[in-house]
């Protein structure tokens, strides 16, 4: 039985066309709506964002996007999401995000997916939430950032328990598995010595 109701994606406000990525998100797509996974996102029209919506929407699946007023404003906004809901700031865009969901995946993005990822895995590392991260790693796309991650480790500044928090995988249905398993993990479990590095 599927554990996630709802999986917030962070990813690129851009798309380069690369047809692989692509493939990606059509799949990923596939199984949030085969599997009634609500998808929560960044509730813009454009980049990777915006064609994951849309092929949601386009397979009958629902789609919340929470945005902030000023980028309503530069009418970035997709206009025929499941439900839009509009925040005064980033801040509280990202904190209504994180409470709507049962999970937390990255596609390939920019700094602000980065920044985004980072901030819901530092919540985990510190007990905060005990929501899966998974890391669809298209291409290799993500190899840099878990070889950063190692160098953390070999240097102490990160425990190799909170390093193995984060599930990379390049295929969107194993990914979707690992993080259902974690999410029916109980709290002893995910927190034992994963906290404060």
């Amino acid at each position: 039985m599927n554990k996630l109701k709802s999986l917030c994606v962070y990813c690129g406000s851009n798309f380069n066309g690369d047809s692989t990525v692509r493939i990606a998100i059509k799949k990923l797509a596939e199984i949030l709506v085969k599997e009634q996974i609500n998808l929560i996102y960044g509730g813009g029209s454009v980049g990777i964002m915006g064609v994951l919506a849309s092929d949601v929407l386009a397979l009958n699946g629902t789609v919340t996007g929470v945005i902030p007023q000023f980028l309503m404003d530069k009418e970035v906004g997709h206009t025929g999401l499941t439900e839009m809901i509009v925040t005064e700031n980033m801040h509280q865009r990202k904190q209504k995000m994180a409470d709507l969901s049962d999970g937390f995946m990255i596609l390939p993005g920019g700094f602000g997916t980065l920044e985004e990822f980072f901030e819901v895995l530092t919540w985990l590392q510190l007990g905060l939430h005990n929501k899966p991260i998974g890391v669809l790693n298209v291409n290799g796309f993500y190899d840099p950032l878990f070889a950063q991650m190692e160098i953390m480790v070999q240097h102490k500044f990160l425990k190799s328990a909170n390093r193995d928090l984060v599930f990379n995988e390049s295929d969107p249905g194993i990914l979707i598995q690992k993080m259902d398993r974690f999410s029916a993990l109980p709290d002893e479990v995910w927190f034992k010595d994963r906290n404060l590095s």
